[in-house]
């Protein structure tokens, strides 16, 4: 018996060579190809009629026993899977994720109060005070020095010896000098004599009076001689000139020395002055005798007490700078040359908001200072700007932008911002 190729629909132009799918009652044979069946339902191929013939019930039947003919639920039943398996997973996903941000959205993320330190802004009278650095002089000192050279035969005095008036200190060689003066001498008792015997003979009238003239101008020359030389002698001695305490002795004997060569420094230690400058600004509210306060280096612990003494009558162009000397009432134990800070009392008192000095905040953008608000429960603070004078023992003077008795933080400002929450630990300051 002859086998008979046949061609399911569903195979797609595959011949199908199954034994389950045989040719039944139903199947066509198309023209052209010889022992081809072909179903009536494939492609291109219509039923003549369209309600189902028990030929066309049979096919169909015989088309869901054929294994080629389920593909297509199977692969329907993996996509509904896959669908629900990936529904789960991000179901799951979506679970967790709202789980976690319905947790955080009602965590409380207010950050906790910070602790400062606090103080109250109080009300005071202060002094209207100028200061100023400056450097102590003696009232009488002067670098002594030679104005002849020559060399030293005899330094008189130890350095740092307290010497009087006039007192010799250093003897420069002098031989040539006291020989110039012995010929002087000479010559002054010659012209002495001759003025003398002239002014006989003029009463008698045996010269002319030409020759008592030049008698007389004779005197007068050796006499001029003589002082010269009593001067350049002079000029070989170096004396005090005002009694006071000498400094190092800066030649010994045997130096040579030239005019202008620095022997030693001569200063009289019981009268001190100080001399500072001030802005030019200060001038209409400086006068003489205002009272001012000096603080040394060498004694932080002790004030001493000055007396402003004279104005510069002109400002210096350079620096816009006036210059004032303040004599010191006691001077004991200070020596010129010191480095000293001046405080001038204007004389002038005014009402200040005083505040510790670490409640300001200094910054590019001014002085701050964080005032506390009470509210709420809660106390918060809030910068604010203001101008700040002079300062003195642990205090500054503000000038605007606060009022007496408003609280201010004077430890922690660094972790402050505008509206922070604060715990004050220490209240006596409010009491």
């Amino acid at each position: 018996m002859m086998r008979i190729k046949t061609r399911c629909r569903f195979a797609r132009g595959v011949l199908c060579r199954a034994r389950s799918c045989s040719p039944a009652p139903g199947w066509v044979r198309k023209p052209g190809q010889n022992n081809l069946l072909t179903c009536e339902h494939f492609r291109g191929v219509r039923s003549a009629s369209k309600v189902p013939t028990i030929r066309q019930q049979k096919y169909r039947q015989s088309r869901q026993r054929c294994p080629h003919h389920h593909w297509k639920g199977r692969s329907l039943r993996a996509y509904l899977y896959v669908t629900l398996l990936l529904l789960a997973i991000f179901g799951s996903i979506a679970g967790y994720l709202y789980n976690k941000y319905s947790t955080l959205a009602a965590t409380d993320f207010t950050p906790p109060p910070i602790t400062i330190a606090a103080a109250t802004a109080k009300n005071d009278t202060w002094p209207t005070r100028l200061e100023a650095v400056g450097t102590i002089r003696a009232r009488r000192g002067v670098e002594l020095s030679t104005e002849t050279s020559g060399e030293v035969i005899e330094v008189a005095v130890n350095s740092g010896a307290k010497v009087s008036t006039g007192q010799l200190l250093v003897t420069l060689n002098d031989k040539v000098e006291q020989a110039s003066r012995e010929r002087q001498e000479a010559n002054l008792k010659l012209a002495r004599l001759l003025f003398e015997r002239d002014a006989r003979l003029i009463k008698q009238k045996s010269i002319p009076q030409s020759q008592l003239d030049r008698s007389q101008a004779d005197l007068d020359s050796a006499t001029a001689q003589l002082a010269e030389t009593e001067a350049r002698l002079q000029n070989k001695r170096i004396v005090a000139p005002f009694s006071g305490t000498t400094g190092i002795m800066r030649v010994r004997v045997g130096d040579y020395v030239e005019p202008g060569t620095p022997i030693t420094t001569l200063q009289d230690l019981s009268q001190l002055e100080i001399d500072f400058s001030v802005p030019a600004r200060h001038f209409p509210d400086l006068r003489p005798g205002l009272a001012a306060t000096v603080f040394t280096d060498a004694f932080p612990d002790r004030a001493f007490g000055a007396t402003l003494e004279a104005v510069d009558a002109k400002v210096d162009a350079g620096t816009r700078n006036l210059l004032l000397r303040a004599r010191l009432l006691n001077s004991e134990g200070l020596l010129p040359g010191m480095f000293a800070r001046v405080i001038v009392d204007l004389d002038k008192p005014r009402d200040v908001v005083t505040v510790p000095e670490t409640a300001v905040s200094y910054s590019m953008h001014g002085s701050t200072v964080w005032v506390l608000l009470q509210g709420r429960g809660e106390t918060n603070t809030q910068p604010r700007v203001v101008k700040t004078g002079t300062s003195r023992n642990g205090e500054i003077a503000i000038t605007d932008g606060l009022l007496g008795g408003e609280w201010i933080v004077t430890v922690g400002q660094n972790k402050l911002y505008s509206g922070a929450r604060v715990v004050i630990d220490d209240l006596q300051d409010f009491q």
